[in-house]
């Protein structure tokens, strides 16, 4: 038997599963909102062209307006300024967006406070655990912060002092960047970066360093409970927007049954 049809055979009988990791994609789905009086992205809007009428009696179609960074969505090199000369969604080479899970779960940390930050020793405690990196990993941090996803207000988490969400310090962003066995970071809240990350030097690190690296950054994701530490494959879909700094998005998991 080939690989592949070893593979067909184990998502036939369930030995693999496919997980969706992918947040829903609405018109009430949050999306990143920064203060004024810097610009925002849209949401989605549905726009009827025809629904079984005279304008269309047989079929049923809809236009769709969604900003490029809404919802579950990548981030593409060409999205920040530290990777401005890099890819756009359609240029990434598509072996780059399926590979080994690395799930750094620091969701207990992350409940008892919210503005909780990974950092370096974080990512080595989890090596000392499991093992050197594989190649051509995404690092998943699992936060549980997605249990909010139903409630726009405290998936945002904001006071007067901006959003107070989970995330990464500048040493740890550093460190992803720098790793040449990680192709991708993906996380349950609204943005790579932490809430928070307007404050740090560099703002928004994990942008700055991550962008700017040749490296990809995926949002909202959900059902990180039922990965393990390692051992699923994911796979990240975008949309191959011609020059688009980034793309809604449908990512799976792969997982053995246990």
């Amino acid at each position: 038997m080939s690989v592949l049809s070893g593979l067909a055979a184990a998502l036939s009988d369930g030995s693999i599963e496919v997980i969706d990791l992918t947040t829903p994609l609405s018109g009430d789905t949050p999306v990143l909102s920064l203060p004024q009086p810097l610009a925002n992205t849209v949401g989605l809007t549905l726009s009827p062209v025809s629904n079984f009428n005279d304008a269309g009696p047989a079929w049923a179609w809809n236009d769709v307006t969604v900003g490029e960074h809404a919802g579950t969505h990548l981030d593409a090199p060409v999205h920040w300024i530290t990777g401005r000369e890099g890819k756009s969604v359609d240029r990434i080479e598509p072996r780059r967006l399926v590979g080994p899970a690395v799930v750094i779960d620091k969701s207990a940390e992350a409940a008892q406070d919210p503005d909780f930050l990974l950092e370096p020793e974080h990512l080595e405690q989890w090596q000392q655990e499991h093992g050197q990196l594989p190649e051509n990993c995404w690092v998943i941090f699992r936060t549980g912060w997605s249990a909010r996803g139903g409630n726009a207000a405290e998936f945002v988490n904001a006071d007067e002092n901006g959003p107070h969400t989970p995330g990464v310090s500048v040493a740890a962003a550093k460190w992803i960047a720098g790793n040449d066995r990680i192709s991708g970071f993906g996380v349950e809240t609204v943005g790579i970066d932490a809430g928070q990350a307007a404050n740090m030097d560099p703002m928004f690190p994990v942008h700055s360093f991550l962008l700017g690296a040749d490296k990809y950054g995926v949002t909202s994701l959900r059902q990180l409970d039922r990965l393990p530490a390692v051992g699923a494959t994911l796979v990240v879909a975008p949309l191959p927007i011609v020059g688009g700094t980034g793309s809604p998005s449908r990512v799976y998991a792969l997982v053995e049954a246990v």
